[in-house]
């Protein structure tokens, strides 16, 4: 399990948004980049983040990103079957749209997904070497979609005028994973480029199916860091996956497949200003994601499903400093959205992708003040114009003290987010034009101590209310129609649409903690997430969300030794969940045990090998859906 305690254990990474480093923060401290969209160090940061380092991240061995995410506090997962899979990913109970996926700096969606946000299934990891973890509602800074939390992952930087990486793997249901990297860096420039392979056979999607659903992808990225001159530098960055995933349908086995092509491009230029206080960013960055469906069993046209989703951006940024005790934020961003989709049918009469689009204008702005050593405030507004529901405004207050350099650590913050009803939810056969954006509330409170160097825990209450929730409303099976029941501008029923019908209330406790003594270790976090309907006139007030389980636990222990051999046990418990919001279908609760361990060779080489889920536990995290039952995997991970 990830250490997800004190951040003042993690070393300082080289920042991705080429902001300077403060005179006032040592270079033993943590750096947060996505809690201010600028250096802070943990001990000046008012809310919950989890920071994820190389060492954590390569103790874990994860596939994908959500096999780490889940790890942490607060987090839920649910997959329709095996790796490639629909993955949803709920931070504190938020719905799986509400979270913000960055990449480099790069904010990933796909407008053309029903939520409109980023789809986890796709996400391994290639060539991350850092994961932040931001939660509770966070769109002062990021945005739309901020109101689960963001998750924030920053790809390897050069440390040697030439470097390079390599990592193999292989194991269970033919398994294969391949990732490779080289850079360098010099006085002038920064480079580094990486690119990954993973396929494997797979199980079969759904529980009653029969044969295996396959998935492979292919993935690339590449960063590249020029100072034209002292104060002035220019950054150029790329991400790019392909994926093919076989499913099946409801009732079994099928030969249907999915092709999916993600890519993001960033330019930005960064030059500071005022002796150094302000550093200002200009960026540009693009967004797109395609998806296929195909069915190769039908006789005329096997292509059921065609969707292209692009998001463009402009941003400005700066960053005044304008002594050791005040430091100021502010922004203005362009976001561009466009979908076109289609669903053809089998014939081959021709179709066509309707296009759809909506733009958002931004202002935003955070101040930050240490009036006191020790103490440090935070206040923040953002102010968003969409071209379709028009104004909207959020705001942020928080408040950090520590009275001996860290070690304890008290927090406290009121955090504003929304979310913009997607693309989809306007345009389809399902949309209504005049959706309202989702609006969240959220407060939390937290102590963090650290008992010399053996022992660190941590607790965190939150609370966050979300009101105007889009949801599907059914039309009457019986009687006249009302005119919202008919696709727009036309005279052709619908048996639903979407509305702003929804309220809910999520809070929790989230406990963590960690101890090392000699060559022994253990970690644990648990989480208790009361998420429930709070809608007037539900049917189902007070009851939990769907797919929330209200308790959430992992806990690893094991052996570190100076032969740099480390060997552990690592379990995580989910517990009972309701499978939609509308019926009665308990999923189980279940305890995952994982087998671990690692031998550094040497400082270039480490071998790996790990057993996931010992027992061949049979467990769903969506009903009639299989999951993973025991692997194995070997590996090893090389430097140069």
């Amino acid at each position: 399990m990830p250490r997800i305690t004190s951040l003042a254990a993690v070393p300082v990474i080289t920042l991705l948004l080429s902001a300077p480093a403060y005179a006032d923060e040592a270079p033993d401290q943590s750096i947060v980049v996505s809690a201010f969209r600028a250096p802070v160090s943990q001990e000046r940061n008012s809310s919950s983040v989890t920071v994820l380092d190389e060492e954590a991240i390569i103790e874990e061995q994860p596939i994908a990103v959500s096999d780490i995410l889940l790890r942490t506090p607060g987090i839920s997962l649910s997959r329709n079957g095996g790796y490639g899979a629909v993955t949803s990913l709920r931070i504190r109970g938020a719905d799986a749209g509400q979270t913000v996926m960055v990449i480099d700096g790069m904010r990933l969606s796909d407008p053309s997904s029903t939520a409109g946000g980023y789809g986890f299934s796709n996400l391994m990891l290639d060539d991350i070497e850092r994961i932040e973890i931001l939660r509770g509602p966070q769109s002062i800074l990021w945005g739309s979609d901020a109101i689960g939390g963001v998750v924030h992952v920053t790809t390897r930087r050069p440390e040697k005028p030439l470097e390079g990486s390599i990592a193999l793997e292989g194991g269970s249901n033919e398994t294969v994973s391949a990732r490779a990297g080289i850079g360098g860096t010099s006085e002038a420039i920064d480079w580094r480029l990486a690119g990954s392979t993973f396929t494997t056979d797979g199980i079969s999607t759904r529980a009653n199916g029969t044969e295996d659903d396959g998935y492979s992808r292919q993935a690339a990225s590449g960063t590249v860091t020029v100072r034209l001159a002292e104060g002035v530098s220019l950054d150029v960055r790329g991400y790019w996956a392909e994926a093919r995933n076989d499913f099946d349908d409801f009732s079994g086995d099928s030969s249907a497949y999915g092709v999916t092509e993600e890519w993001s491009g960033y330019a930005g230029l960064n030059f500071a200003l005022l002796g150094g206080k302000l550093v200002n960013r200009l960026a540009v960055l693009q967004t797109e994601t395609d998806r296929e469906n195909y069915d190769p069993s039908r006789r005329v046209r096997q292509i059921t499903f065609d969707a292209q989703g692009r998001v463009r951006r402009f941003e400005y940024q700066g960053t005044y400093r304008a002594s050791e005790a005040l430091g100021v934020v502010f922004g203005a961003e362009r976001e561009e959205q466009r979908m076109t989709t289609a669903s053809p049918s089998n014939t081959l009469a021709p179709y066509t992708l309707v296009p759809s689009e909506a733009d958002t204008d931004s202002l935003y702005g955070q101040v930050r003040l240490t009036p006191v050593a020790g103490l440090t405030l935070n206040a923040g507004a953002r102010y968003d114009h969409q071209s379709r529901f028009g104004d909207n405004t959020v705001l942020s207050a928080g408040a950090v003290y520590t009275p001996n350099d860290g070690a304890t650590i008290l927090r406290a913050s009121y955090d504003e987010g929304y979310k913009a009803p997607s693309l989809y939810q306007l345009f389809s056969a399902y949309g209504v034009a005049d959706l309202g954006p989702e609006k969240a509330k959220g407060w939390e409170v937290g102590l963090e101590h650290r008992f010399g160097e053996i022992f660190e825990a941590s607790a965190t209450w939150f609370q966050r209310d979300t009101d105007n929730l889009i949801d599907f409303a059914y039309c009457p099976t019986t009687g006249a129609q009302p005119p919202i029941c008919f696709i727009p501008g036309t005279a052709t029923s619908r048996f639903g649409y979407y509305a702003n019908i929804k309220e809910s209330r999520a809070r929790g406790l989230e406990l963590a903690g960690s101890a090392r003594w000699n060559v022994l270790f253990v970690e644990g976090n648990y989480s208790w997430i009361k998420a429930e309907d709070r809608s007037d006139d539900s049917a189902f007030y007070g009851r939990q969300l769907a797919r929330v389980p209200r308790h959430l636990a992992n806990l690893e222990g094991g052996v570190e030794l100076p032969s740099g051999l480390r060997a552990s046990v690592a379990a995580r418990y989910s517990g009972e969940s309701f499978n939609n919001a509308s019926s009665a279908e308990v999923l189980d609760d279940y305890w995952l045990v994982d087998l671990r361990a690692q031998w550094r060779v040497s400082e270039a080489l480490i071998l790996q090998v790990r057993v996931e889920n010992v027992a061949d536990e049979d467990y769903q995290t969506a009903s009639d859906y299989s999951s993973l039952g025991r692997t194995v995997y070997l590996g090893l991970r090389s430097r140069f």
